[in-house]
């Protein structure tokens, strides 16, 4: 399934992200990129943040004041199908930059400033199924623009594009 990336998002720390036309994609996250709270956040298991902009659209209608990038993610992308965007699978960001999901974010009192009353949970995982952000880990590391296709790719795409990566 294809989509596009409509927005690349980075901070000096914290929230909101402000986009980029433009990143190079490093096995520990985006470059400019950082994170106040290391524990939480970044590392090579969390390297990635992304969300899906029909997502931002829908918590928009329903008058929160998100926006791509308030709540933390680095790549906001539209046309994919976000229920398939799940833990294990890959995704293929651009020609080149792979990414493997590692898991769902855990939503913090740092996003609360987009949501109506504050209500920050409403992107929990647990709360409300399928309107999680999520992290990746970088498999194969490389430049994204916004613009650029994003792709849910099966087994044999992600072998195809792993092998064309170490050639």
């Amino acid at each position: 399934m294809s989509g596009r990336i409509v927005q690349i998002s980075i901070s000096r720390g914290g929230v909101p992200k402000t986009a980029v036309a433009q990143a190079r994609v490093t096995p520990v996250g985006l470059e400019g990129d950082a994170h106040r709270n290391t524990e939480h956040h970044g590392g090579a298991e969390r390297a990635v943040c992304l969300y899906a902009m029909e997502a931002i659209t829908s918590l928009r209608a329903e008058g929160h004041a998100i926006e791509p990038g308030t709540i933390g993610e680095n790549v906001t992308v539209e046309g994919l199908d976000w229920s398939a965007v799940a833990p294990e699978c890959h995704l293929l960001l651009g020609d080149t930059v792979l990414l493997q999901i590692t898991r769902y974010t855990s939503p913090c009192m740092n996003i609360m400033r987009a949501f109506k009353g504050g209500d920050f949970t409403r992107v929990s995982q647990k709360r409300h199924p399928g309107w999680s952000r999520v992290y990746a880990r970088v498999l194969v590391p490389g430049r994204i623009r916004q613009g650029d296709p994003a792709r849910l790719l099966d087994e044999v795409e992600t072998a195809e594009v792993t092998a064309a990566a170490s050639r």
